[in-house]
């Protein structure tokens, strides 16, 4: 993990695959989503806040490949497509997932997480169809 990174540092500009996560700090909602959408590559990016709206307005606004909310950026299953959007996507196809549907489209995974309070603890419910 590389805490504290700035958009100068070159960790911060390269793609690295691998246990790596670079965390760069934000003063405001603006500023985060600026410097989410001007890099030159669309992988991923996180957000984490207690905020929906601030929480929606980026899974909307943020041009990227996948998003987390609340979460690290989420690592899809192979039925997601995975790959990001602009200079880090390889060739005419994502990796993995149903590409032939969603050739002309443009796909975005946002993985989100609202915990009750921290002073209430983890509650986990799942409603499936049976």
């Amino acid at each position: 993990m590389f805490d504290n990174v700035t958009t100068s540092m070159r960790i911060y500009q390269e793609e690295i695959f691998g246990p790596v996560l670079v965390v760069t700090r934000a003063d405001s909602f603006d500023t985060a989503l600026r410097i989410t959408n001007e890099h030159p590559l669309g992988n991923g990016t996180a957000i984490f806040t207690r905020e929906g709206d601030a929480a929606r307005e980026f899974a909307n606004r943020a041009k990227v490949g996948l998003i987390g909310i609340n979460v690290s950026i989420p690592v899809p299953m192979a039925f997601h497509s995975f790959g990001g959007w602009k200079a880090s996507l390889f060739g005419d196809h994502h990796m993995h997932g149903p590409e032939g549907v969603r050739f002309y489209t443009r796909m975005k995974t946002i993985t989100s997480r609202w915990p009750t309070g921290i002073r209430a603890g983890a509650e986990f419910d799942f409603a499936g169809v049976h």
